[in-house]
């Protein structure tokens, strides 16, 4: 299981939700080996006037966070951030300097899921990639 924030400036997140999100969601199926049917994302768009960030980088600016269930090697989430910010570069014109990543993991027993427990659960993919 893979929990997955956007954030970013509102007048600029809103237009590219289904983009950024179909642009996501196939690197994660690509780094992870995530079936295609399990996605779970959730878009915080924030007014300009509450979103403090560097001078460098611009209103494209867009944070990504990442809550999955621990078990995949450093290689693995590697390149998943790789390929994130190449095909949102690519695909939504966002420049790495415009993103931020964050990958935190937990053990499957701090996950609820269909009226389990994420270490009861029988998952239809593998964890350890």
């Amino acid at each position: 299981m893979a929990q997955i924030k956007i954030y970013g400036i509102d007048s600029h997140l809103n237009p590219i939700k289904k983009q950024l999100s179909d642009v996501i969601h196939n690197c994660v199926v690509e780094a992870l080996l995530f079936p295609k049917d399990k996605r779970f994302h959730r878009f915080f768009p924030i007014d300009i006037t509450n979103m403090v960030y560097p001078s460098n980088r611009s209103s494209a600016y867009t944070i990504i966070e990442i809550t999955m269930i621990e078990g995949r090697s450093k290689e693995t989430k590697k390149k998943l951030i790789a390929l994130l910010f190449e095909q949102i570069r690519k695909e939504v014109g966002i420049k790495a300097t415009d993103i931020e990543i964050l990958i935190q993991e937990a053990p499957a027993y701090h996950f609820g899921f269909r009226g389990m427990s994420g270490d009861e659960m029988l998952l239809d993919y593998k964890v350890e990639v």
